[in-house]
């Protein structure tokens, strides 16, 4: 066992996260950032001495699936256990024995297809808080971005009826040279700009900010809204027709089989040949090539000069950004590089990749808008959180469920905290860009965009 003090903590959870791969170390870093009793457990005792030796964690070298090992860990009091080992099955034992021994919340990483269309099936019976796959997010996340190409990334809030969408103000583009409060009289009514990178400064943009050529600009919207309003200012909007994928792997399945429901063709190349057979049965509607991905002449065969998308799904991050650099380089296909490791992230930023998604983030950030709202009040909820800006901003939909200090009363009268913007109000189902006019309600969900982090309930956004 590995012990360093906790006495300088703020009270937090009790939690323990079984597994210290890539989305453990991410849970670790970032839940014990929030005040938050870690304990890790871990096979591999040079990881958990090093994770014991960064952060103010408790560590136990074991098998987190063991009674004897999760009761040294102390599951009897603890909040909640997170299982994130590379085995869905001992992720899945993991959580039924500390249900058994210990009252505690319990969520599993579980990526085999298989698990993962019996995910409410298991949740239910199981008893489990949440069941997450990061390769089946991420591909959610590519297919919203190829069904709107032209943005850098597109999140989606209350549940789909509204959309945070980030894009590059391109030179010459309407937008560039005006203030925010003249393009809301004419361009951005039924939008708001939340959020705006300029040479690595991150603003929450006022009425007065002019927004430039090469600013990257996130906005949230309405679905249907997000569209027109990009339509609006010169850019396509037009759904790619047809992908080529690099790597067969979960992530590539996932991806293909949303990417055939919309209507898009999908052409994936993979060096296994049985795995091949086996995409052909799984996805009939799909052309399955089997070679090398990482060929120039096979992918100059295959048509890259001529694909409107293209995305590589290796496993190596390496890989994927060469295939992606290539792509750019012999093509105009709309690019999306998945990317699993965080090392070299600054020098990853400057590279031209198009929309880069990160699995590990999405998987953590669901995980820590549930930890958040276990933690504090009943008034209100997190239903989402979203990190924007390598972690400079947060995104967050908070659910109302009771009268408040910030209920009943116009958005104008109250006194927010600097960096901060109330996006929209979701009410029944209906998107609302609020004015300073609109108050928020109990019942509604309710988006905030801002640059403080650990936001835990609406109240939060007072001053």
């Amino acid at each position: 066992m590995f012990m360093k003090s906790n006495k300088n903590k703020p009270k937090g959870l009790q939690i323990i996260i079984v597994g210290c791969g890539k989305v453990g170390m991410t849970l670790v870093e970032q839940l014990s950032q929030e005040g938050h009793d870690i304990t890790i457990i871990d096979k591999n005792a040079d990881i958990v001495q090093s994770m014991s030796s960064l952060h103010d964690v408790m560590g136990i070298v074991g098998n987190g699936a063991s009674y004897s090992t999760q009761m040294e860990a102390g599951i009897e009091s603890t909040d909640l256990i997170i299982a994130v080992t590379d085995s869905d099955e001992l992720n899945l034992l993991c959580c039924i024995i500390a249900k058994r021994v210990g009252d505690c919340a319990a969520i599993a990483r579980v990526r085999t297809p298989d698990y993962s269309k019996e995910a409410g099936y298991l949740r239910e019976k199981l008893g489990l808080t949440m069941i997450i796959n990061p390769e089946l997010e991420a591909s959610a996340e590519a297919a919203r971005i190829l069904y709107l190409p032209t943005a850098l990334e597109v999140n989606s809030f209350a549940h789909g009826q509204a959309e945070m969408v980030k894009f590059k103000v391109t030179e010459g583009n309407k937008l560039a040279g005006n203030t925010i409060a003249l393009l809301g009289t004419d361009i951005t009514e039924n939008i708001v700009i939340c959020a705006v990178e300029r040479n690595g400064e991150v603003y929450i943009p006022s009425g007065n900010f002019q927004v430039e050529a090469g600013d990257v600009i996130s906005f949230v919207a309405s679905r249907m809204m997000a569209r027109t309003f990009l339509n609006n200012i010169g850019f396509k909007t037009n759904q790619v027709k047809d992908t080529m994928i690099i790597g067969g792997g979960n992530a590539a399945y996932y991806l293909a089989k949303q990417l055939l429901h919309m209507g898009t063709s999908v052409k994936i190349i993979e060096s296994d040949r049985s795995r091949c057979e086996q995409l052909s049965i799984l996805l009939p509607k799909a052309i399955i090539i089997n070679g090398d991905g990482s060929s120039e002449e096979l992918l100059k065969e295959e048509g890259i000069q001529y694909a409107e998308s293209f995305v590589p799904l290796t496993g190596i991050d390496e890989e994927n950004i060469m295939l992606t650099m290539y792509a750019k380089n012999v093509s105009n296909a709309k690019v999306i590089t998945k990317i699993n490791r965080m090392a070299f992230r600054s020098v990853i930023n400057r590279l031209d990749l198009g929309s880069v998604i990160y699995p590990r983030y999405i998987t953590s950030e669901a995980i820590i808008a549930y930890v958040r709202a276990k933690k504090d009040s009943m008034d209100s909820n997190i239903e989402t959180l979203y990190h924007m800006f390598d972690h400079r901003v947060e995104a967050i939909e908070f659910r109302v469920y009771e009268k408040s200090a910030v209920t009943g009363i116009p958005l104008k009268n109250l006194s927010l905290k600097e960096g901060l913007l109330i996006s929209f109000i979701n009410r029944n189902g209906k998107i609302i860009i609020p004015s300073g006019h609109d108050s928020i309600e109990m019942g509604d969900t309710v988006m905030i965009v801002t640059t403080h982090t650990g936001f835990n309930d609406i109240q939060d956004i007072l001053k």
